[in-house]
């Protein structure tokens, strides 16, 4: 009897499986990805039924993907302002909310929406910072009845930071000084750009204002915007817990232990896009009972 020739047989389950390791390592981040959700979701029940809050979080992870090695830098975005307005319009009137914050900041735009967002929800508000939340991440924070900070934590100055075709991003509050200084004798394009400036500083401390007034006065409000606003540190000046108190904010060194457990589950896998994350109101039951999700 002639030999039997396993060579075709052979090569075709080698493909096979070269395209089901492939088809696995493809999936893999997406498989990961669900389960640290689904980890995530679960912590945020928990915290929610031990204290009564509904818990909101906002976690801009600065990392890069695991396969290339690119780095990937996480903002506050618009995404971030829709999907934080709608976990707070989702939330009943008469029900607290925690926001946990990590974030080195945005757009002014879009953390002026959710600061509004939040200032306006009738129950009590508390925003939650374990690590940094600088820039729009501090905006956000003044809208809060309470800044809860891990004592090693931070927040920032608000000086807004202005993008400019030829000069890249500059400091309004340093180019306003700029025109200042040289006068007549400042180019065209510095004096629009210190007009710009300008405007841009007197809106950011307007809408401080606007977020404080009503729970310290109009004074006090005015005292405090003028001081994140004015340029007096760097962008990046860390504004610590006891500086924090001098200034007059309602902080306090206190953090649940759940907040920092769900710190543990990011970062996650570049296949997010928005780092806003919330159960909807009202929890389904294990029955099914409950709204749809939207």
């Amino acid at each position: 009897m002639p030999a039997a020739d396993y060579t075709a047989p052979l090569a075709d389950l080698t493909g096979l499986l070269f395209w089901l390791i492939f088809l696995m390592i493809l999936l893999s981040p997406t498989l990961n990805y669900q389960r640290l959700k689904a980890a995530r979701l679960e912590l945020i029940k928990r915290f929610e039924q031990k204290y009564g809050m509904k818990l909101i979080t906002m976690i801009h992870r600065q990392e890069k993907v695991s396969i290339f090695g690119i780095p990937v830098y996480r903002f506050i975005d618009i995404d971030d302002s829709e999907a934080v307005i709608r976990a707070i319009r989702q939330t009943p009137p008469d029900k607290p909310i925690a926001l946990v914050l990590h974030t080195p900041g945005g757009l002014v735009l879009a953390a002026t929406q959710i600061a509004y967002a939040l200032k306006r929800h009738k129950a009590k508000k508390v925003v939650i910072v374990p690590h940094y939340a600088m820039s729009g991440g501090t905006l956000i924070a003044l809208a809060a009845d309470e800044i809860w900070m891990d004592p090693n934590a931070v927040l920032g100055p608000l000086d807004p930071q202005l993008t400019f075709q030829n000069t890249g991003t500059l400091p309004a509050p340093s180019i306003v000084k700029v025109a200042n200084m040289k006068g007549k004798e400042a180019s065209d394009q510095t004096l629009i750009m210190a007009d710009i400036a300008e405007k841009a500083v007197k809106g950011v401390e307007e809408t401080i204002v606007n977020i404080l007034k009503d729970k310290m006065g109009e004074e006090k409000a005015h005292q405090i915007a003028k001081t994140l606003v004015e340029g007096r540190w760097t962008h990046d000046y860390p504004i610590t817990l006891e500086k924090a108190k001098e200034l007059g904010l309602n902080v306090k060194d206190e953090i649940p232990p759940e907040i920092y457990e769900l710190m543990t589950l990011y970062p996650a896998p570049m296949m997010q896009r928005s780092g806003v994350e919330f159960v909807p109101s009202p929890h389904r039951h294990a029955n099914g009972a409950g709204s749809p999700n939207t």
